[in-house]
């Protein structure tokens, strides 16, 4: 009941469908109920007419009446019956849509940390598996349960009515039909939550295999990931087969109770009926209302199977709904995870922030992804309007995590954080991002269009708009040359174009939303040296005008920089010009002669730097 509590408040804006198919189920009810009494009425009326107590003639016409009486109401049973189907069908349709889009609006506003511990198809199987789970339960309880219990309710009052212990037999079967089952249910929950353990881990391998499936057939996986896909799923056949036997062990523990009852409701009706306590249309119109109540009661095993699997898949989707959202998240965003109907959102670009200055500043940030193990630690890092500022240092040393900072996906420990003059805590997620700009190292693309992913971060832009940018990105030439434009469908994550052209679309997308901030997160380090070539002459169009802060796998790339800014162990080691830095004996200094050097030692310790002396492979565009 907890359970339902919990729905019913969830989806509260539902009650004219829940008031709906209660009013339905008290008509089909009392429609079900006239039933035995006509029934009564016409064995009377035929017994009357057989012992001779009254003519034939005389009864004719009260059975072609009573006739008529059970068909008319029959057919509005029906009728109601299927109204109330419609109803529940609608209302399922609306539960899935409104659990549906709170939790994606949760999802979207929450914050990175939980991400970094969930597996992709994890999420969308528990996502799949709790809202299917719920919505057939409700469903289920609706059309049946309101139904049953007002069935059951009037077969107690007239069953009373006509003979008190009876309807003392037929009241004891749901209490006990309930205690057996809560005798059940917690070794059956067990159990689901086991299957639901492996099914989880097992949707989510095969999210990631599809997702990867060329790197999984370049290391001949695919039998190995079918192995381990297949006995996740016999884990769950083995888990089942104890599963069901206890449920259904005890079902049949549940069905003899109650069919002793039963036994002694049956006995009673006909000893009576063979006293001459109940008349022959009595004894009928009892065993119909009888068989009425049996049916609900055995109803209850298919609610109560269905309760169990919303109970179950239920924990996952209020657990999502129980975490704790990011403090600056977008409030129509936020609105949205408690939304009774399709959000209503501005569509509207974010607008960045004027250019303050400074344009961004780091002023002793310190950050642990996990407590008591911070990953940079004092930093402070100053960079004016148009500036730019290259971060160098080994890989896991932390410049990665200043960019995250830098895009609010995660919140300093200690130290302040500014963006255009602005500290980031009293800036909202999407003033925040909507003022840096970002080309990452893996240019992640939707399965749309090339206009479509250029035009992402401003989804009004026109076409004049998506090609101007192209060509300054240096991608118009390619995408001209598709039979489709501008139109090509690019794939899942941008599967059908080659690494250079989705990072000169990538880059295209940077500059048509146009931010006073921009982030190059080693942007050209998976490319070959042609490639590359074309995206960093669309960059240095990207970085016009533009405060940049870069991470670059490649000396030359950084030497037109402003500023260099070296990092250590997470700690600023040291700030300065190219120039500078290039006979200070540091960090930088080292670099400069290890790219010189053709010694092994010299070439692995420049590879931890993220820094190659060999250009890549070339690829074709």
């Amino acid at each position: 009941m907890r359970l339902l509590g919990r729905i019913l408040k969830t989806t509260s804006a539902l009650w004219p469908y829940y008031l709906g198919i209660i009013v339905i189920s008290i008509v089909i009810a009392a429609l079900s109920l006239l039933s035995p009494f006509i029934l009564r009425e016409a064995t009377n009326s035929i017994v009357a007419a057989v012992t001779g107590e009254v003519t034939v003639d005389s009864v004719t016409r009260t059975i072609v009446f009573l006739s008529i009486a059970l068909f008319v109401a029959s057919l509005l049973s029906t009728v109601m019956t299927n109204i109330g189907g419609y109803i529940g069908d609608v209302m399922a349709s609306r539960m899935r849509q409104i659990l549906a889009t709170r939790y994606y609006a949760k999802l979207l506003a929450l914050p990175q940390k939980y991400f970094d511990n969930q597996v992709t198809g994890t999420i969308i199987a528990r996502l799949d598996r709790s809202i299917n789970g719920i919505t057939q339960f409700m469903q289920s309880f609706s059309n049946n349960f309101f139904p049953m219990l007002i069935t059951m309710v009037a077969v107690l009052i007239i069953s009373a009515a006509y003979y008190w212990p009876l309807a003392i037999l037929l009241a004891m079967l749901f209490p006990i039909y309930m205690w057996l089952t809560a005798l059940t249910s917690k070794r059956w929950q067990k159990y689901e939550g086991e299957k639901n353990h492996e099914i989880d881990v097992a949707n989510g391998r095969f999210a990631e295999v599809v997702g990867q499936v060329k790197v999984v057939k370049s290391f001949v996986a695919e039998t190995r990931e079918l192995s381990d896909f297949g006995g996740r799923y016999g884990k769950t056949v083995a888990i089942t087969k104890p599963q069901s036997s206890w449920w259904h062990r005890m079902d049949t523990l549940r069905g003899a109770a109650l069919n002793i009852i039963f036994l002694a409701i049956h006995l009673l009706i006909f000893y009576r009926t063979l006293h001459g306590y109940f008349t022959i249309g009595d004894m009928v119109m009892l065993i119909q209302l009888v068989t009425m109540a049996q049916q609900p009661v055995y109803m209850m095993s298919y609610i109560v199977d269905a309760a169990q699997r919303a109970i179950a898949g239920s924990r996952d989707y209020f657990e999502v709904m129980a975490q704790p959202i990011e403090p600056t998240a977008n409030k129509e965003l936020v609105d949205a995870t408690s939304a009774s109907d399709t959000p209503r959102v501005s569509l509207a670009s974010a607008t960045p922030l004027p250019a303050g200055e400074p344009a961004m500043e780091f002023n002793n940030v310190t950050f642990a992804y996990e407590e008591g193990k911070p990953v940079i630690s004092g930093v402070s890092i100053t960079a004016r309007h148009g500036e730019r500022i290259a971060l160098v240092g080994e890989s896991g040393g932390g410049k990665s995590t200043l960019v995250n900072l830098l895009l609010g996906l995660y919140k300093p420990n200690s130290g302040n954080l500014s963006v255009c003059g602005i500290d980031v805590t009293d800036l909202t997620s999407e003033e925040l991002r909507a003022s840096v700009g970002v080309v990452f190292q893996d240019a992640s693309l939707f399965s749309g269009s090339i206009a479509e992913n250029i035009a992402y971060g401003r989804p009004g832009a026109s076409r004049e708009e998506i090609i101007a940018v192209a060509k300054k990105a240096n991608a118009h030439e390619f995408i001209s040359a598709f039979p489709e434009g501008y139109e090509t469908v690019v794939g899942e994550r941008g599967l059908k174009l080659s690494g250079g052209q989705k990072q000169r679309v990538s880059v295209a997308r940077a500059m048509l939303k146009d931010a006073p901030l921009l982030v190059l997160d080693e942007a050209t380090s998976a490319l070959d040296t042609k490639s590359e070539q074309a995206v960093q002459a669309g960059l240095e169009q990207l970085m016009e005008n533009r405060t940049t802060l870069m991470i670059a796998h490649r000396l030359s790339t950084i030497a037109g920089v402003d500023t260099i800014v070296t990092i250590q162990n997470g700690q600023v080691d040291e700030i300065g010009s190219p120039a500078d830095l290039a006979v200070s004996g540091g960090i930088y200094s080292e670099l400069l002669r290890l790219t010189n050097s053709t010694a092994e030692a010299d070439r692995k310790r420049l590879r931890a730097f993220g820094f190659t002396g060999d250009a890549p492979v070339e690829e074709e565009d």
